[in-house]
């Protein structure tokens, strides 16, 4: 029943997840009296923030990948088990798993978050996304391979459709793959697409809110906005993208951007596991947890980052979804943890806001701190490359990290231009079953309309 798993005298905590909440849960339980079990789909952490930069080719994927079984060697009471979670029973306690079943005396949702594609079958079906390391190769693939077809053809409109690429959603993943972008363009591309007029090529970052980077304050979003139009981005706010289909971004029923390549980074909902009441499972599919993070009703079932949804006085849609917010709840509940089994009362857990920033650029970023602290340009862009790096996890992955930045920065390149993996969007249309849960990021092969016709100004 337990995939082998050995038996302890001591209560078994099955965390469920290995990102940034799971791990430093786990961590935070090496010399705790328990059984830690991490379940995990991926043998790896995966550090999310800079998937952008693999899908841009700045830092390859192991670059921000460490093994959970290397993280993790030398603690005692570990033990992990690669597996796709399919349900949870609250009544026998009881995980239900590709691989078998897993009981458990505490068990702790740590699953993140998915793409939110707020019923947009068409988006959903045909766009890209950058969730996950797959999603980040199979971009950097697609991109590659639509300039090497944008080589290929002579049609006009064909050839506009492929080098236009448009990013929806202006949160931090939408500014900082956009920014990106434009900087691959201005740098990298010219050298090696000589061939193709790629003053043609157009980024366009659209957000349907009012405002770039709405968590932030006002001054970081006015920034943002116009760092973007100094790299050249194509800024539409207030512009809602709700259907794409023939290599067309519909902005309105007949108004659309002509493209072959579109990112989806509008929203995300939480990765709600299967067997829960329905009553505790929000509209956003994040899970209800009181203050020390216990699910609604279930005494010994916990969640903790961005699939939980912690209402508070000052955050009535929940806390952030965040990193720092899924590690200090993490430690918090390591400690409430150990309390419960003491027959102590959990203490509330409080969110400590260190402040949030996003880089757009080279020497091109914003940082807002506490007691409306803000500041942006090259000291920002120090600042965020100082705590990503810091935050990484594993020696190997800060140094390489540290060196492609420096080489990117000094010679205004990027090394990691490959199409090792090709992706292709009609496999996806013919066999809708590849499509999971994680990697729907399929778009079939489109015939281009001519852009001069409905592009917006």
């Amino acid at each position: 029943m337990d995939t082998n798993l050995p038996i302890s005298a001591h209560p078994r905590v099955v965390i469920i997840g290995c990102g940034f909440g799971g791990l430093r849960l786990a961590k935070a339980l090496r010399k705790a009296p328990v059984q830690v079990v991490v379940i995990d789909r991926n043998n790896y952490h995966n550090f999310q923030p800079l998937l952008y930069q693999v899908a841009t080719g700045a830092l390859e994927a192991d670059s921000i990948a460490y093994p959970i079984r290397k993280i993790f060697s030398g603690q005692a009471n570990f033990f992990y088990r690669m597996a796709d979670v399919q349900r949870v029973d609250p009544a026998r306690n009881t995980l239900t798993t590709n691989v078998g079943d897993i009981r458990y005396d505490y068990l702790v949702l740590a699953t993140g978050s998915l793409t939110n594609f707020f019923g947009l079958e068409s988006i959903e079906r045909n766009a890209m996304q950058i969730k996950s390391i797959p999603n980040a190769l199979n971009l950097r693939s697609y991109i590659f391979q639509n300039f090497e077809k944008a080589l290929l053809t002579d049609d006009p409109a064909a050839k506009q459709a492929l080098l236009n690429i448009v990013v929806v959603g202006g949160g931090p993943t939408g500014v900082e793959i956009s920014g990106s972008l434009a900087e691959m363009r201005k740098h990298v591309l010219p050298k090696d697409y000589p061939e193709l007029d790629l003053s043609a090529m157009q980024i366009f970052l659209v957000e349907a809110g009012p405002e770039l980077l709405g968590s932030m304050s006002p001054a970081s979003q006015a920034d943002a906005k116009r760092y973007m139009e100094e790299l050249g981005v194509a800024v539409r706010l207030n512009t809602p993208i709700n259907k794409y289909e023939d290599g067309k971004a519909y902005y309105s029923d007949t108004e659309f951007i002509p493209t072959e390549n579109l990112v989806w980074a509008a929203g995300v909902n939480g990765a709600e596991v299967p067997g829960l009441p329905a009553e505790v499972v929000a509209r956003n599919k994040r899970i209800v947890v009181n203050p020390w993070n216990q699910v609604q009703g279930q005494p010994n079932i916990f969640a903790i980052g961005d699939v939980a949804n912690m209402v508070t006085a000052d955050m009535p849609r929940g806390l952030p979804m965040l990193a720092p917010v899924a590690q200090q709840q993490a430690e918090h509940l390591a400690a409430n943890l150990q309390r419960l089994m003491r027959g102590e009362t959990p203490r509330d857990f409080v969110y400590n806001n260190k402040g949030s920033m996003a880089i757009v650029s080279r020497n091109k970023a914003v940082v807002d701190l506490p007691k409306n602290v803000h500041f942006n340009g090259f000291f920002g862009w120090l600042t965020w490359l100082f705590v990503h790096l810091m935050t990484l996890v594993g020696f190997r992955n800060k140094v390489v990290a540290l060196v492609d930045w420096a080489f990117s920065y000094f010679s205004s390149d990027q090394a990691l231009r490959l199409i090792i993996r090709p992706f292709n969007r009609k496999d996806m249309k013919d066999d809708p079953g590849k499509a999971s849960a994680e990697h729907r990021t399929a778009t079939p092969e489109y015939t281009a309309t001519p852009p001069a016709i409905q592009a917006p100004a």
